[in-house]
Order: C-alpha cells, then sequence, then structure tokens
C-alpha cells in the first residue's frame, strides 16, 4: 500500500495537477487507511475488499469523524483505487459500491441583490484605490472569480473587446469567462486613470496591483472588502467569497442554466454548483413569505 499511496500522490500532482492543499488532504486521509488496514494485517491493495472499505467507513464515523470528513476520506481512496485499476495493479475497484456518508447540506450565505448594489456603491472612484476596488468588486460580481483568480488576473487575460477573461483555476484548468459591460468598462477605466498612480512604469503584469505595483494579496483585498461593507451598514458576516456565491444565486434566480453557471464558476461537479438552486429557492420562497398577502401562515 505504501508504494500505491506514493505512485498515486505522484501521478497525481504531475498528470492531474492537483493543488498542494488537495494532495496534502489526500495524503494524510490516505496514510489513515494505511495504518488501519495494516492493524488488521493488510499490506498489498489486492487484499482490500468492499466490505473492508465499508467496516473502514464505519470506524471512522464511531471514532468521531463528521459525515463531512467521512465523506472526504473516501473520495481520497477512491481516486486511488482507480488510479490502481488504470494502471493494471489492480483488476478491479473494491470502492466502486461503497456508500458514501451523507453529510447535511450547508446552504452558502449570499448577499441580496440590493445588499450587491450598496456594496458596489462605497468605493470612491476618484481616488486611486477607491477606482481599483470599484473595478475588481464590479469584476468579481460580474464573473464570479475565486479571490486568487482575481488577484492574480493578468492584463494578458483581458480580452474585453470580445466580452470575456481567461484565468487558470483549480488543477491549473483554464476557463473562459463573459464579463458584462459595466465590469468591463470600470476596467478599462482603470487601466487608463489611477492605475499608473500605482504603478508609474506600467511594468506590473497585473490587473488589479497593490499600492507599489505588485500583486494585491488575498488578504489585503478581504479587508477592502469589509471596509466597504461597514461603510454600507451590511451586518451580514462577508468575503469575497459571499460575491461568488451571489454570483452564482442570482444567476440561477434570473434563468441562467446550472451547466453554465458550472462552468463559469469551474466548477469539476455539477452537484457542487447545484447547492445554488437551493440557495435560490429558498430565497425565493422568503420572499414570497415576506412579500404576498397570504405568504405568512403564522
Amino acid at each position: 500500500m505504501d508504494a500505491a499511496i506514493e505512485g498515486y500522490l505522484a501521478w497525481a500532482r504531475i498528470e492531474k495537477g492537483l493543488s498542494e492543499n488537495t494532495l496534502s488532504n489526500y495524503a494524510r486521509d490516505l496514510a489513515l487507511l494505511n495504518a488501519w488496514l495494516n492493524e488488521r494485517g493488510i499490506e498489498d491493495p489486492a487484499g482490500v475488499s468492499r466490505g473492508l472499505l465499508s467496516e473502514y467507513m464505519a470506524w471512522l464515523l464511531d471514532t468521531g469523524r463528521s459525515m463531512r470528513t467521512s465523506a472526504r476520506h473516501r473520495a481520497a481512496y477512491r481516486q486511488l483505487f482507480r488510479f490502481l485499476v488504470r494502471e493494471g495493479v489492480l483488476e478491479s475497484d473494491p470502492s466502486l459500491l461503497v456508500e458514501a456518508p451523507r453529510p447535511s447540506m450547508t446552504l452558502p450565505s449570499v448577499l441580496s441583490e440590493q445588499e450587491v448594489e450598496l456594496l458596489l456603491s462605497m468605493p470612491d472612484p476618484t481616488t486611486a484605490i477607491g477606482q481599483r476596488d470599484l473595478a475588481m468588486l464590479e469584476t468579481l460580481y460580474a464573473t464570479g472569480l475565486r479571490v486568487t483568480e482575481l488577484v492574480q488576473l493578468r492584463r494578458e487575460n483581458l480580452h474585453l473587446d470580445a466580452g470575456y477573461i481567461t484565468v487558470r483555476g483549480k488543477g491549473n484548468k483554464e476557463r473562459v469567462i463573459p464579463i458584462g459591460d459595466r465590469a468591463s468598462a470600470l476596467i478599462r477605466v482603470w487601466l487608463g486613470g489611477h492605475r499608473g498612480d500605482l504603478d508609474p512604469g506600467g511594468h506590473s503584469p497585473w490587473v488589479f496591483s497593490s499600492p507599489k505595483g505588485g500583486c494585491l494579496s488575498r488578504g489585503a483585498f478581504w479587508y477592502r472588502i469589509k471596509h466597504y461593507a461597514r461603510l454600507a451598514e451590511i451586518r451580514k458576516p462577508i468575503s469575497p467569497h459571499k460575491l461568488r456565491h451571489s454570483f452564482a444565486t442570482h444567476l440561477l434566480a434570473h434563468g441562467a442554466d446550472l451547466r453554465s453557471v458550472q462552468m463559469m464558476l469551474g466548477h469539476a461537479d455539477i452537484s457542487t454548483t447545484q447547492i445554488y438552486t437551493h440557495v435560490a429557492r429558498e430565497r425565493l420562497k422568503a420572499i414570497h413569505a415576506a412579500h404576498h398577502p397570504r405568504g405568512d401562515v403564522d
């Protein structure tokens, strides 16, 4: 098992392009499975059966792991055994029919469309920082980028005349994302305006540079969003990811199809995107209850 796990992790890093964070999680989860199997005298992948893996899942829950954590362990060893079958080490995949624990679904919190409008009205476009922040917030809400993708957006990734940007997301996969007219216009204003105050020589490759012309950090942008939320008197906890959640939820609420939203968000599995349909449905129910004369039965 030691060699099998080592081989899988090397393949996942080089061929699949998994992030170091994901690889670290998988390595830790697979090491626990390996130790559990060793305690039962099993050191060869061929000795692992569906029954053993089901027993392992029960052991994870019995020892206090949450359903969500146990589901992550299952995802790790499923990837391992698929790899071993692909490489011809195993003839069949013992993890194929092992049932996953079903974690309770936690719906992401989102801003209302009115709250987004209020937040985006806070930056002062007459200053260099305000002009940059306004363009960043509009771009984030217009595209649903992850915060890392936003702060690391390069000028070569902009295709504003054609109406889209390109980014490299998780797994080093490139995706094309439409960008609206307002966000495009604000980026143009920023590039032709106060950006030169932060990068006088124009040498920085980043679209949204820091005051020293470098790449703005995730933490710095998080601080800027919190600052504008306080100015707007938005009481909800706020983060760059909340605007990503809001982007997806508002698109679906206005009739976008799930597959298109999945592609724009860069989700590998559509089930990850489906959670936003639940958010949109719950928001519509709340609106109905609040505003329909017979919507609230209490």
